[in-house]
């Protein structure tokens, strides 16, 4: 299947289109696309062309073909047939990123092939490179689903879920998590009572209490979602140093009793000797 981390022939799949692509047609006539919309891996951008002379607001965005990243957030952001063309890591990237440019409250298209028959690499009719395929489920509302393609709707965990104390403690408040991202099976907000500036938290949305109850496949995924956090918090925060743990327990300091792991940015001078870091959960032993 190729190696995991690496898919370098993506952006061949796009094709350069002459007219409008069918899904994005159906979600402008169903009025899905409202406010400030983002087409998130773009392509050439036909269809982005082709909305804004309909009288949609939007902005296109795509690696290789329309390189400037967005640099505000959208009420509408439409992925149309990228996720079949990644691989694992890649797709929850797009997620990531797609969850970060989303407003609160606002709404996310993903469109995902159906009728792939073979997934894997195979070579490219028109650009003889190996190019790569497969299918994709996600775990948020599907609002449409034919023999080629399916549409889902997506909007940020912490928003779906707010007051619902069911899906967490953390949601016992109330009050409205800033959230930082999401990926399919965890996410991730600033902590409600910081130790320091960009304090974040990692969820996985299973409500599990004990780390260790988690499946193995959770915890990468936490652990995955740790590291796109990391990326985030150091190109806003520049931090000069990173602790990062789990309480596991009363006994270990642990009070909502939903796992989670904390990602805490250190800056030069925050405290006066940080010899020992995570050694620190018993004082008298930081130092050695």
């Amino acid at each position: 299947m190729g190696n995991l981390n690496s898919n370098q022939n993506s952006h061949l799949t796009a094709k350069n289109r002459v007219k409008m692509s069918f899904p994005s047609k159906l979600l402008f006539e169903k009025k899905f696309l409202n406010g400030k919309v983002l087409d998130f891996g773009c392509g050439f951008g036909k269809d982005v062309e082709e909305l804004e002379k309909k009288g949609v607001n939007i902005v296109g965005y795509d690696p290789f073909y329309n390189k400037t990243y967005p640099q505000e957030k959208f009420d509408t952001i439409i992925c149309i047939y990228v996720l079949n063309v990644l691989l694992p890591q890649a797709q929850a990237r797009v997620l990531f990123e797609v969850s970060q440019l989303l407003k609160i409250g606002g709404k996310a298209f993903f469109v995902v092939r159906r009728d792939i028959k073979y997934p894997g690499y195979r070579m490219h009719k028109i650009h003889k490179e190996k190019t790569y395929q497969c299918n994709v489920i996600l775990p948020f509302k599907s609002v449409l689903k034919t023999d080629s393609f399916e549409i889902y709707e997506y909007q940020h965990y912490s928003f779906l879920n707010n007051g619902d104390s069911a899906i967490s403690p953390f949601f016992n408040d109330r009050e409205q998590k800033n959230q930082i991202g999401e990926i399919a099976s965890a996410f991730a907000f600033y902590d409600k009572f910081p130790v320091n500036k960009g304090h974040s938290l990692i969820v996985p949305k299973r409500n599990v209490a004990d780390y260790f109850e988690l499946s193995f496949k959770e915890q990468s995924a936490c652990w995955f979602l740790v590291n796109l956090v990391k990326d985030y918090l150091t190109k806003t925060y520049s931090p000069d140093g990173y602790n990062i743990g789990i309480n596991i327990n009363e006994k270990a300091g642990q009070t909502v009793p939903h796992c989670h792991i904390h990602i805490i940015p250190r800056y030069d001078g925050d405290v006066e000797n940080p010899r020992g870091g995570v050694r620190g959960v018993i004082p008298d032993r930081q130092k050695y």
